[in-house]
């Protein structure tokens, strides 16, 4: 049973909820089954949590964090201790990051969540019609104190870097042997409207050519011109074309904002990614958070107060 839920709160920066509960119904990425997800407002501290309504023999609640991952293949899963996971995570936890959402409850009747149009835009009109509640109590943050990196010994690599305020991200692919793609680079300083503008728009691509082989794998039976940028040869299949010509480095660093939202609080720090994935994010969240002298949780208010003071004493 959900708390009721507070909606007063003398904090400028707060924990927040969503004001409605909102249900949608979509296709899974991997599975290619239909998905009926329901997004439910949780009380302070609740955290960001998945429950699987269509199993009731065993633990259907999974918490998310950097230690509940259990598969990083092609997208990212999170599981509990009965075996029970929720997949495909990424795109949802990036727009609950882009609006500070700290609490909440997610039903979902299927091992993966809806992927939507294979980007976080439409999470981002889900969460909007919900409506957001600030709720009474402080928000915190990871604040990175020292560099923190995850090489995984094969060219890709990501780093967590100190920062006075907020989250600033770098991220560089490089698909040597398709000429649509090559070398993009990316960098942004995330707020709320440059989430919704800049970023929850790109979608999640992928090349004609691995369809067969991801569909072996039994991943990939929900991929479509709908939900997916298909890339064959030097062409996109996509009527439409792409949305940006820098559509995918920046879909890749959408998938980073969510996956960094495991910590389930925002970070103050500047994340790089270079020809990076889930794991390799995963990999740094769970460096980052065994090494209790690279970070410090925050009280927010609190902080930018003390930063405010410092640059006032400097001026």
């Amino acid at each position: 049973m959900i708390a009721e839920i507070t909606t007063l709160t003398k904090y400028k920066n707060c924990e927040k909820t969503l004001q409605n509960a909102i249900p949608c119904v979509g296709v899974g990425l991997h599975s290619g089954r239909r998905v009926h997800m329901t997004l439910r407002p949780a009380p302070v501290g609740y955290g960001i949590v998945f429950k699987r309504t269509d199993i009731s023999d065993k633990d259907n609640i999974i918490p998310v964090s950097q230690e509940t991952v259990v598969d990083t293949r092609m997208c990212s899963c999170v599981g509990n201790k009965d075996g029970v996971s929720v997949g495909t995570i990424e795109h949802l936890m990036a727009a609950l990051s882009g609006f500070g959402i700290t609490n909440i409850l997610i039903e979902v009747d299927s091992a993966e969540v809806p992927v939507m149009d294979g980007s976080a835009i439409d999470y981002v009109t889900l969460i909007e019609c919900a409506g957001i509640v600030k709720q009474d109590a402080p928000l915190k943050a990871v604040k990175i104190l020292k560099e923190v990196s995850f090489d995984d010994g094969k060219g890709s690599n990501v780093c967590l870097y100190p920062a006075e305020k907020g989250l600033s991200i770098d991220f560089m692919i490089d698909f040597a042997k398709s000429k649509i793609i090559g070398r993009q680079e990316y960098s942004i300083s995330l707020t709320e409207r440059n989430f919704k503008d800049a970023i929850a728009y790109a979608r999640t691509f992928g090349f004609a050519q691995e369809v067969e082989m991801l569909r072996a794998m039994g991943l990939g039976k929900g991929g479509s011109l709908e939900n997916a940028v298909v890339v064959d040869g030097d062409s996109v299949l996509n009527k439409e074309g792409l949305r940006s010509e820098n559509e995918f480095v920046v879909h890749k660093t959408l998938d980073a904002v969510g996956d960094l939202y495991q910590l389930g609080m925002p970070i103050i720090g500047h994340f790089s990614g270079v020809k990076s994935g889930h794991m390799h994010t995963n990999q740094l969240l769970r460096q980052l958070m065994a090494d209790k002298t690279a970070y410090a949780i925050v009280n927010l208010d609190d902080y930018e107060e003390s930063l405010c003071q410092a640059l006032k004493r400097s001026a």
